[in-house]
């Protein structure tokens, strides 16, 4: 429980406390009365007080109730927008994570977009040394599955340009989902890549993968980066062993830039549960709710309890 939906009617608890103040007074007055007339104390059975007792919790917990409680509960978003955004360079063919790190990766993201919440818009953009939107942003998540299928490995690592093609992805379908004079969906890449952009040479250049981490902060689109693979990375080109070790520095610095977070995963069941954890954080939404059920059910049992024992227990005539 979390607030109250009126909260001016908790007022009405002074009724009880009263009532339960008025029964104290009423029993001393009687058991003072019996003994001026008699000389001696009655016994007195507790068992008497139970009806009372229990038909002032039945009216707190009705007051409470009509109070309207309320507690935070997760809802599902049906216009928020997810871009994948997957690394395709030539060390993502490393073999550290088994069998490549870009199969790995397919993977994870198709169980990603099968336990995706339905009503959510997602996309997919590969890059390499250039980027592609391979699905727009969709509430059809089998095209992101089926697309994640045809990732192939190629030369150098754009990682600003994928950004910067995510955010222009989101921001056309943004335009069409608050066309109803509705409020923008909220909107985050996630951005799975093995290490550093190599192209342009400095991130900060206006194609850079700092400048586009910028533009998404300016944006409002969160940048959640997942680092993945092992320091022990390694891939064959034209027969040399060439070590590719996982570099997330610029992975973070991308997520502290614009706003978002960043993980690290060196297996499938990592990665997973990182894409559980983004899922989590856009997938739903903490809203308050009513809560008012259990009150009301707990204080229509105490009442039917409180009529119960007054019946039994302080019965005048005998069975």
């Amino acid at each position: 429980m979390t607030t109250f939906a009126v909260p001016g009617a908790l007022a009405l608890l002074v009724v009880p406390v009263a009532l339960l103040v008025l029964y104290v007074v009423i029993q001393v007055a009687r058991k003072r009365r019996f003994q001026s007339f008699t000389g001696v104390t009655a016994p007195r059975r507790w068992t008497r007080h139970v009806p009372v007792a229990l038909a002032l919790c039945a009216t707190v917990l009705l007051i409470v109730a009509l109070a309207g409680p309320t507690r935070e509960i997760h809802v599902a978003r049906n216009r928020a927008v997810i871009m994948l955004v997957i690394d395709e360079s030539r060390s993502m063919g490393a073999t550290d994570v088994a069998p490549t790190r870009l199969a790995a990766a397919q993977t994870a993201a198709k169980q990603f977009a099968d336990q995706l919440t339905p009503g959510v818009n997602l996309g997919l953009v590969a890059f390499a040394g250039n980027a592609a939107l391979l699905v727009s942003p969709t509430p059809d998540h089998k095209a992101t599955v089926a697309a994640l299928d045809h990732l192939s490995l190629d030369d150098s690592t754009a990682t600003g340009e994928a950004i910067f093609t995510a955010l222009q992805s989101i921001s056309s379908v943004a335009t069409v989902l608050s066309s109803d004079n509705t409020d923008a969906p909220p909107a985050r890449i996630v951005l799975e890549s093995d290490g550093a952009a190599n192209k342009p040479a400095n991130q900060d250049n206006p194609r850079g993968a700092y400048t586009a981490a910028r533009a998404a902060k300016d944006q409002g689109v969160p940048v959640s980066t997942i680092a993945f693979g092992t320091k022990d990375g390694v891939v064959e080109l034209k027969d040399e062993h060439i070590p590719v070790p996982v570099d997330d520095n610029m992975l973070k610095r991308i997520a502290d830039l614009s706003g978002g977070q960043s993980y690290n995963a060196t297996s499938v069941d990592e990665l997973s549960h990182n894409y559980q954890s983004i899922q989590q954080q856009i997938g739903y939404q903490t809203i308050n709710g009513p809560d008012r059920g259990w009150w009301l059910r707990t204080g229509a049992l105490a009442a039917f309890l409180a009529a119960v024992c007054a019946l039994l227990i302080n019965r005048r005539l005998p069975v």
